[in-house]
């Protein structure tokens, strides 16, 4: 496991939300301070945006590192992550509707974790 994704782990793990653990774990990848990895991560924690908290954050790492590219890159980091999980939909993760999870929270940032690191 990458130093990133160790970061990441251990952000969840101090009751980060998905996509702050994220964001502050590879902030330094987009020159932002944690504090402002923190308030850009807000809006996609808890499935508010529908699409895994993790999974948008990586998302955004992306886009703001390859801002010519972020379209195919996000592209390829969802393929990826729906490869090893079956969804990319926070309910669906969770199990929500099917009583049934695919992946936990922790599993979820682990995974958009590793991913992402692959792709920087």
């Amino acid at each position: 496991m990458s130093e990133n994704t160790e970061k990441a782990v251990g952000n969840h793990k101090k009751f980060y939300s998905c996509s702050a653990a994220i964001l502050c774990a590879f902030s330094h990848e987009i020159g932002i301070s944690e504090q402002e990895a923190r308030t850009v991560a807000a809006p996609f924690a808890g499935g508010r945006m529908e699409k895994c908290g993790a999974v948008l954050a990586a998302e955004y790492i992306l886009s703001k590192k390859y801002p010519d590219q972020a379209e195919q890159k996000c592209s390829e980091l969802e393929k990826a992550f729906v490869d090893m999980n079956r969804s990319a939909m926070c309910r669906e993760l969770k199990g929500a509707l099917t009583g049934t999870p695919l992946r936990s929270c922790r599993g979820c940032v682990t995974d958009a974790a590793e991913l992402l690191d692959k792709m920087l």
